[in-house]
């Protein structure tokens, strides 16, 4: 804590190129905080396609909840889910549609969920050492169905990212990932990762938690179609 104040008052934090003595972006881990004030995102790799759980947190009764939306579709095999700032999201999201468009346009074919990633996080590492930039204040979860199986990657701020077999972020992330540390397994059905992925949600909102709250997608191995649940089905996993 002292370390943190003495870093603000020497003002360590008010350039995104500026190091710290110890070697730290300070713009950068603030930014990782606020992601983890950000909504809960849980995904899934499974046997048969990917699953993403998300909770819109929806305060006001007054919004249409069909409305709110923190899963996007890039391409039809690839999607994404935000937490933290959802306007940086948004703006990560649509570049990445339109590098997904002309990769298309240029080479006849899909692209892969790894390329697309490498874009976003390139995208964001550059708001890491450019002055009068700000980094991205959002992970973005992104899952795609590639020839090769479904994937899953993580992006943080700082433009690393991750794969995983299943994952969470946001500000319930802990809670969630000890659900899927201790239920996962490869062999799920997609059916199955929905069902897990609500439970996981579910344990990380405790009594705030509610249908309204719950947005689902899915990209079936199979198919290559993303895909939003309705509220039916969302019920049934329930």
């Amino acid at each position: 804590m002292e370390m943190d104040t003495q870093h603000q008052a020497m003002g360590y934090d008010r350039a995104i190129t500026m190091f710290s003595p110890d070697g730290r972006l300070m713009q950068v881990e603030y930014a990782k905080k606020t992601v983890k004030q950000g909504t809960t995102v849980v995904g899934l790799v499974c046997s048969d396609g990917v699953v993403v759980v998300s909770d819109k947190r929806i305060f006001d009764k007054l919004i249409v909840s069909e409305s709110v939306e923190k899963i996007f579709q890039i391409d039809d095999h690839i999607a994404a889910a935000v937490s933290g700032l959802v306007s940086d999201g948004r703006v990560l999201i649509e570049n990445a549609q339109v590098k997904s468009q002309q990769h298309k346009v240029t080479y006849d074919l899909p692209i892969d969920t790894l390329s697309l990633v490498k874009s976003i996080c390139d995208l964001k590492q550059i708001c890491t050492q450019s002055g009068g930039l700000r980094p991205f204040g959002v992970s973005l979860m992104i899952v795609g169905v590639d020839d090769d199986g479904p994937k899953l990657f993580i992006t943080e701020p700082s433009g690393i990212y991750f794969q995983y077999y299943a994952a969470s972020i946001g500000e319930g992330s802990d809670e969630a990932t000890e659900v899927l540390m201790k239920d996962y397994k490869k062999t799920l059905t997609v059916e199955q990762g929905i069902a897990l992925g609500i439970k996981a949600l579910k344990e990380s909102l405790k009594n705030e938690f509610k249908i309204e709250r719950v947005e689902v997608a899915v990209i079936k191995s199979d198919e290559k179609k993303y895909r939003k649940c309705g509220k039916d089905e969302v019920k049934k996993c329930v």
